[in-house]
Parts: structure tokens; sequence; C-alpha cells
């Protein structure tokens, strides 16, 4: 008898749709096996001959944590390129580094974890270098060129699948897995879910990771926009991930929960299909997935789901068609194509903030560099290992020559006496340098952060001269002459090891803190004090916090940055100041910023410079916005940390080789007094951002100058159906080629509640030669002018006039003109017909949204069970209410007033011993008629879901 193969399996048959090939192969997976696909890192099945996988690889500018590959700038200073094009080469490029470093690691994942798209609503959050704008149409604009340079442009196969993060509403490091954002309709509908939106129904996204933080009182991961928005916005298969170690904060820090079991239920339940947790070791999950099982908190159709939404990723993939699959022999890694990628966006990303005529720099002049941030090359907590460096000041070598260009850092120079007179030594090493480089011969700063082969600091009678850099907020580091910053490895003892800052728990950052005459040095990573001992320096063990087992150092400055600074600039034809952050110091991912200012040693450099040299510069590298006063500088640039190509980027702007045209992404303000609270979240009520700010900014929304002019004629504007087609001109007016960033605003002119000041809706960025003139065009859609009504609980476009703001930023307004648009009028909320929904009030005082139960709905209490007051407009009790019934728990009372007038009713809860979803109906008569304003006070520890009213 002749032996037959066994038929291949329906889910193998690339002939068949995917969904049919799902389903089969679903089917074939026993239930155990299906509960390990939950799991971050799925385990392979055997006998399916299906294998391992694992989501989750952070490529956010570039591939992360897996060694050495291509640096792009930080996604803020992507964001401030303007130029989706641009976005979406670089988004290609990274996509094809992730699939050439899998075909030799299969450690790194297909599945990504990018782009951030959370509004840059608060400049003090510390992860503000992780998103693109604080504007939801540029966001959604780069968000949507990104992914679909991650995704690819093959119909079928993917060439990495991207997940958007972090849903939803986050904005705080500040207790971050604890903090609930409150956030009311409006600001919901137009602000926070609009740059997730836009980019889904792009249709390059493969899902998204749900925030740490809670949403209205209710857990992100628990959430019902999941289920309410998200998957309503697209039919395809959408994954959703947990953020690390969220599963267990449901329970463990947030409380929401009792048991692990309901938690892991209702996260699946409520739209999350693969749980990040514990690490590689799965067993703690799937253990919590088989128990809800078992006690019939989840049934096997739940699990299903969301296994099938995995599935429809890998198959995306190709994981099932490796002969078909476009990206399987990916080899593109490190090439010429994306070297100059690199450097071009980070070109595109400087934005010139002023400049009196300095700039470009003439050649033949003598420059002084001094500053932080001249001579180093920063990377950010989800940077790749890099291959090529340049910092500024070896760009100016490069492009000035070595010998016009003189260089001080700036930073003080100290060394540390003890208490016996010897002075802390950093002593010889003949470790050879290669043993911490990786494959490529990229040095690693993990590997150098964490040795334990070099011989730890000692004491001798001479010392070191450290380089102190002060960082602010009363955080410094020291740095051997080197270059090797003062480490701690896990063994205590204080090294000259690594070569930045870095790792989740930063181990080169250190305090000075007064005692006895001296100075205690306390080690931050660890919160210990420096010890000297015989067998070296290190970090004390249990150490009491009293400085008992600690060393006392005096501090003895060999000479000032001030002085230095002074030193080489006076006689300079000009001098650049590069200052900034460090992306893992003060204002990072777990730890939002303390103030908008520059760092006060950073001041007191810029100062000096100034004081030597009128022609001063200001270059600022950082991840974020300042507050400083820039009106005595010469000229002053901002640009993002720009990844392996910063330093020649910025000297060939500097020199004029590229003009720049970077446009801010976000508003700089003047002071901290003009920002709310970092967990305020109603940028309406609380004005913020530009759409509402009505203070006067440093630098306004969309601001950035360039080396040549430009000017703007010929604006028109015609409305056909569902679209306003907008229409005008620009012209390069000036001397050189250079890009312009063209801005489209607009704004409701009389409207009937707040509305944005003014609000983006399309943008182009365009070279032009010096009189070249380019006629841009523009579809903006009738939604673009709509709003959230809350009366109607949806969108709705407001008749009236409109106008459209054509300039260069959002303050530099060059052309305008006014549109009528047809809409639907407003009509007063029918109150007996449908009541009013607590949270879908106008306006508010002291009252903030909570969850009304677990899974679903929204209530209102007042912010820390005191008093606070909620606004409703425009309502109708047509011929008349005669009773009004409040739904309500916990213990307090509403009281119900009219317009101004006097309270006409008193609805008051018993204390009890329910709970916060323990709801009763609380009634009282009353007599009115017509249409008025609604004013409800809540007073006390009690929570309205809705109130209604009868006749």
């Amino acid at each position: 008898m002749t032996a037959h193969p066994p038929p291949t399996p329906p889910f193998r048959d690339p002939q068949l749709p995917f969904a049919k090939r799902i389903d089969d192969l679903t089917a074939r997976l026993t239930l155990a096996e299906k509960i390990g696909f939950l799991h971050q890192f799925t385990p392979a099945v055997e006998r399916l001959g299906v294998g391992a996988f694992r989501t989750g690889q952070e490529a956010l500018h570039g591939v992360a944590w897996m060694g050495p590959a291509t640096v792009f700038p930080q996604a803020v200073g992507l964001g401030a390129t303007w130029n989706t094009d641009l976005v979406r080469r670089v988004g290609e490029a990274v996509s094809k580094e992730v699939r050439a470093m899998r075909a030799r690691d299969d450690r790194v994942g297909l599945n990504v974890w990018a782009p951030t798209v959370n509004l840059l609503r608060h400049p003090l959050w510390g992860r503000n270098e992780e998103g693109y704008s604080e504007d939801p149409k540029l966001t959604s604009a780069i968000a949507t060129a990104y992914t679909r340079g991650l995704r690819g442009d093959h119909p079928t196969y993917w060439r990495t699948a991207p997940v958007l993060k972090h849903w939803l509403a986050h904005n705080n490091e500040t207790d971050r897995a604890t903090a609930s954002s409150s956030v009311r309709p409006r600001v919901l509908h137009e602000y926070d879910l609009r740059a997730f939106r836009e980019a889904v129904e792009a249709g390059a996204v493969a899902g998204v990771m749900p925030a740490y933080n809670l949403v209205n009182g209710r857990p992100n991961h628990v959430g019902p926009y999941l289920r309410e928005q998200l998957r309503t916005w697209t039919d395809e298969d959408l994954l959703v991930c947990s953020d690390a170690g969220a599963p267990s904060n449901l329970v463990d820090s947030e409380h929401y929960f009792d048991t692990h079991e309901e938690a892991t239920a209702a996260s699946l339940k409520a739209g999350v299909d693969s749980f990040t947790d514990h690490g590689t070791d799965s067993s703690q999950m799937v253990g919590r997935i088989e128990r809800a099982y078992e006690q019939g908190l989840l049934t096997e159709a739940d699990i299903d789901t969301a296994v099938r939404r995995q599935l429809s990723v890998r198959f995306r993939l190709g994981e099932f068609d490796p002969q078909d699959d476009p990206h399987a022999d990916a080899k593109e890694f490190d090439t010429p194509a994306h070297r100059a990628l690199a450097q071009e966006a980070a070109e595109q990303a400087i934005v010139l903030l002023r400049n009196d005529g300095v700039l470009p720099l003439a050649p033949g002049y003598r420059i002084a560099v001094v500053g932080l941030l001249a001579d180093e090359c920063k990377l950010d907590w989800y940077s790749g290992t890099l291959l090529h460096r340049s910092t500024p000041l070896e760009g100016l070598y490069e492009r000035f020559g070595a010998e016009r260009v003189v260089f001080a850092e700036g930073v003080d120079r100290v060394r540390l006496k003890t208490s016996a007179g010897t002075f802390l030594h950093v002593p010889a090493s003949d470790t050879a340098e290669d043993v911490v480089r990786g494959a490529e011969g990229a040095l690693d700063p993990a590997l150098l952060a964490g040795r334990t082969d070099l011989p730890p600091l000692t004491t001798d009678a001479t010392g070191t001269e450290f380089a102190l850099i002060d960082w602010d907020e009363g955080v410094l580091t020291l740095r051997a002459p080197d270059g090797r910053y003062l480490s701690v490895a896990e063994d205590g003892y204080l090294r000259a090891s690594a070569d930045q800052p870095g790792g989740w728990v930063v181990q080169e950052t250190f305090r000075l803190e007064p005692h006895a005459g001296g100075h205690l040095l306390r080690h931050l990573g660890t919160g210990r004090h420096v010890t000297v001992a015989a067998d070296g320096v290190k970090v004390a063990d249990g150490n009491d916090g009293n400085g008992t087992t600690a060393e006392t150092f005096e501090l003895i400055i060999a000479e000032r940055g001030e002085d230095a600074v002074t030193r080489v600039t006076s006689e300079a034809d000009v001098v650049v100041v590069v200052a900034g952050n460090d992306p893992h110091i003060n204002g990072r991912e777990t730890e939002d910023r303390a103030s908008l200012r520059l760092p006060p040693h950073q001041e007191r450099l810029l100062r000096a410079a100034r004081a030597a040299n009128p022609r001063t510069v200001l270059a600022l590298v950082s991840s974020y916005p300042y507050a400083l006063d820039t009106s005595g500088l010469a000229a002053a640039l901002w640009t993002a940390h720009g990844g392996q190509a910063a330093g020649t980027a910025l000297a060939r702007v500097l020199a004029g080789d590229v003009s720049p045209a970077g446009r801010l992404p976000q508003t700089w303000y003047e002071s901290d007094a003009d920002l709310p609270g970092l967990l305020d979240y109603d940028v309406i009520g609380s004005r913020q951002t530009y759409l509402y700010f009505e203070g006067s900014p440093l630098f306004p929304f969309g601001h950035g100058l360039s080396y040549a002019s430009f000017s703007y004629d010929d604006l028109t504007t015609r409305i056909d159906g569902g679209t306003v087609h907008v229409s005008f001109a620009v012209t390069n007016t000036g001397e050189v080629t250079a890009d312009e960033v063209a801005q489209l605003y607009t704004r409701a002119v009389d409207p009937a509640l707040p509305r944005p000041r003014r609000e983006l809706v399309a943008h182009r960025r365009v070279t032009l030669a010096p009189g070249a003139r380019e006629q841009l065009s523009f579809e903006v859609p009738l939604s673009a002018f709509e709003f959230w009504d809350v009366a109607r609980g949806g969108r709705r476009l407001e008749p009236g006039p409109y106008e459209l703001l054509a300039g260069a930023s959002s303050e530099d307004i060059r052309l305008r003109t006014t549109v009528l648009l047809d809409g639907e009028p407003g009509a007063p909320r029918p109150l007996l017909q449908r009541g009013l929904e607590g949270a879908d009030f106008d306006d508010q005082s002291g009252v903030e949204i909570v969850d009304r139960t677990r899974s679903a709905g929204d209530a209102v209490t007042a912010a820390g069970g005191r008093t606070g007051e909620l606004v409703y407009w425009d309502c109708d009790f047509g011929a008349g209410a005669t009773e009004v019934t409040a739904l309500v728990s916990g213990t307090g009372s509403v009281e119900l007033a009219l317009d101004g007038g006097p309270v006409l009713a008193v609805l008051e809860t018993a204390e009890s011993g329910s709970g916060p979803y323990d709801y009763t109906a609380l009634g009282a008569a009353i007599a009115v008629e017509g249409v008025h304003d609604v004013r409800l006070r809540l007073r006390g520890a009690l929570r309205l879901a809705r109130v209604d009213f009868s006749g």
C-alpha cells in the first residue's frame, strides 16, 4: 500500500482568507494551549508546527534594547519636522532593521510597540520626548506616517505590526499607576481619542497598549473605551497588549479588584489580548487565567476572542506563509541610505527660535563652543546602541576646522577630600575596552555601568579631579578625567565605569548633602551614602540615614565652570552655548520634571558667555521645552536629541548648509505660572495648549524661523458637499533654497460654547528655491469643524461663520478668510425625555469624574469629598417638571438650583456602609417649567450618576 502524506490543514493554505485560517487553527488548539497564547511570551505548539511568538519590540525612533541599530531623532524631534513623508521613510527604515536584526536574533520581535501618540498636553511630563505634539491633528498625521512606514506597503503582509502607546489620557509619571485622569466627554472626544482614532482609521495600526493610569476612576486596562471606541474604528482585529506589570497593578497598587483572577478576567473581557507581566515567566499569568476560567469568571469564547486577535497579527506578519512573505529575507541594516536618512531627519528637526542676523555663521569665524551638551550625543531609554556618533563639537570641528573652534565644557572641576585628609582617587586599569563592545563594535553603556572587573575607587594624597555636573534639583553626576562616570554596580562599589548615565534605575547620580561642615555624598540609585573602607569606596550597607556610617567630604573646587567659559569666549567671534538635558535625569519615564526652568548651573554658564561676548548663540538640545530669557541672545535654536547624526546636523544648520525649518510641536510657555496642575486633564476648562491658552507664550505652537523669507497670497475657498477646498500660494522671497511649513488653522467666529482659539486642520512642508512660488491645496472635511455636543452625546457641526487662517505658525497668520457653514443648530436639553448624565456637564468647579461601575459608565463627585458644582446650560423642563430624582451612591447631598437662583431642592443620603457602586434613587418635589441653566452642588463623599425629571 502506498503511504499518502497527511492533508495540509486549512490554516496552512495561503489561498484561504486569513479569517478562515485563523478559525481553523484556533479550533485545533487545546484550551491550555490557547491560555498559553495570552502571555507576552507565547510558547510554541510543536504538534502543529506553530512557533513561539513574542509581543513587544520597542522601536520608537529606531530598534531599541537589542544592541546596535540606526538611531534617529527622538519622537518629539520627528514631530518637530512636520514632515509626514520623512517620518514615513524613518518608519520604513526602522522596520527594515527590525527584520534584518530578527534574521540573526530571534529575540527581536516583529510586533513593535511604537509610536507613542499621547498628546504633549503638559510640558513637565517626564516622557515628553516620546510624543509627537500637543495637537491631535499633527500627532495623528505623524503617527500615521510612522505606522505606514513600519507596516510596509505590501497589500497582504506587514513588515512589522505597530502598536500605539499609551491608551488613554496619559501625561503624568507622578503616581502613574494609581492616579486617575478626569476627562470630560468633550476633552475625551475632541482631544485625547482623536490622535488614536485618525491613526487607526488610516489602516496601518495592529493594536494599542493601555496606559498604567486610570481614566475617570477606572484603570485603562479594564476601561470600556477599548470596546466602545477603539474596536469600532476598523474592521481589522486589533491586538491590545498590556503595559508591563499593569495586570498585577490592578490588585497590588490600584486595589481595584480583590483578586488577580477577577482582575485578569475583567481585563480580558474589556479587550486586553496579551498580558505583559512577570517578564518571561508566563506561569503566573497562565495560572490566573486558568483559575479565572475554573471560577466561571471567563468562558472559552472569551479566550478564543483574544487568541484570534493575536493570530490575526501573526498571519499578517507572514509567519504562516514564509514562502510568500516579501520581507522574510530583509538585510537592510545600517545602510548608507539609513545613515543619510538619520542625518536628514536630524537636520529637519532643528527649530530656529530667534535670530538677530548672526546665523548662519560667516566663514572664517573663530567659534567658542561651551556647555554640558557640546561634546555629548545623548541616548534615551528607548534608544538603540549607537553605531555612529556625532556631537555638536565634533560636527563643528568637521565643518569649520578644529583650528577655528575652541571648547570649554563649563563644568565645575572638583576634588573630594575625606575626613582623614585623603582624596577620592580613580585607580588606573589595564582592562581592555573591547570586552565591553558589541558585535558591531559599538560601546554598550549598559555593560559599562554594571562592570565589576574594574578596580573600585580608593583614596590617596592627591586624588582625582572630577567634573561635577549639576543637573538641578540637587542631582549631580561625577565624571573622571577619562570620560567615565562614577557608577555603582551590584556589589556596591564606586567605579569610573559608565560611558553615560542610564538604565531603568540610574546608578550614576548623586546628591551632596551638607553635614558637619562638609558634605555627605548620597548615591541616588540605592539611596545610600558613600563610605570609605579599606577595600575601596562603596555605598554603606544598611545606612541608617543619619550619616553615622557615611564619609564626610570637603568639596574643593579647582575651577568653576563660569571661569572656563569666560576664558574661551571673550576673544571668539561667536559663542555657541549647547545646553539642555540628559534624557535619563530629572524628566524621564517614572519621573516628571519639577519646573520649566533651565538648570541654574546652565543658566550661569549662559550668562557668563553672554557677558563675555554678545554674539552668543544658544543651542538647546532637549527632550522638552524650557522657559528662559532669550532676549539678549544673538540667536537661539532648539532640537530634540537628534540621534546618531545630531552634531553633524546642528553644524550644517549653523553654517547655513541647511536652512532650518523645524517647527515647534508644542507651546513654549514663559514660566511655570502659565501651567495647570500636572493632573488637570481638562484642556478646555484650564485653557491648556495653544488651542485654548490665552496668555502670551514664549514661543507659540508651530513657531520656527528660516534663513529665507516667505510670502503668502491668493487664498481661495470652495465648499463642495462635505469638504471645504482651500488653496493659497507660498513664495520664497529670500536668497537661499529653504523649506517652509505652511499651516492652516480654523476658528469658530461666534461659538455658542468654548471652542479652540484656533485649531490646526492641515499643514504641508515644501522646499522652495529663491523666487519659487507654489500653490498649495487642501481638502478639509466638514467633520474638522465639529465639536462634541454633550447635550446630544455626539458630534455636531454648529452652523455659522468659521475663519480659515493660513500662516507660518499658530500666531503668525498671513492670510484669513471666512466661510459660512451649514450645520445643525443647537437645541435645549429635553430634560423630561433624556434627563442629565452627571458627566455631561457644560461647566464645573471642584468636581472630578469617577467610575459609575467597575466595567462601564461615569459618575461625578466633589473632589476630595468636599464641595463641587456642575452646570448644564439650556435645559428644557417643557410644560413643567414636578419631581427630580438623582441616582447616587455614598454619603452626601445634591442641591438643585436654576440659573443664579436659590436652592430648589436638596437630595441627601444618610450615612451607610454601602459601597461606591451601590446606587440609590433620591427624589424631591419641584415645580419648574421653561428653559434654564441647571446647577447641581455636590457635597460630601457622594457619587452622582444621573438626574431625571418627571412631570
